[in-house]
């Protein structure tokens, strides 16, 4: 069982704003962030694409279940996963871009590649 950061929130604030990184993340298809969060986005958003590959219509119920827009999860399922159909895993990738400026928080770019 993978230990999840706590983010210096509480866990309702923490899963909320994490299932927002993640519809973000795959509407846009890349955003800016804390290193901590991006890695937490990486492990939700992986599993996000998996269950789109899946395709099934129980695999969309559990993704309309953790994202918080329709549209993101429709377009999720109808373009994003045929174009991750031959990879195994692996769908994000985090660059950084050195520290904030006003708390030296490590940012990085997480997009999906």
């Amino acid at each position: 069982m993978a230990v999840q950061r706590k983010l210096g929130r509480e866990t309702a604030h923490r899963n909320l704003m994490l299932r927002n990184l993640v519809t973000s993340l795959i509407k846009s298809g890349r955003i800016e962030t804390t290193e901590a969060k991006a890695k937490e986005a990486r492990r939700l958003a992986d599993k996000m694409i998996t269950l789109a590959k899946r395709g099934d219509l129980h695999a969309k119920r559990q993704a309309l279940a953790f994202m918080t827009d329709e549209t993101v999860v429709k377009n999720m399922f109808d373009e994003i996963a045929p174009k991750y159909a031959e990879r195994n895993g692996g769908y994000t990738r985090i660059m950084k871009l050195g520290p904030r400026k006003g708390d030296a928080a490590e940012m990085v770019i997480i997009e999906l590649v």
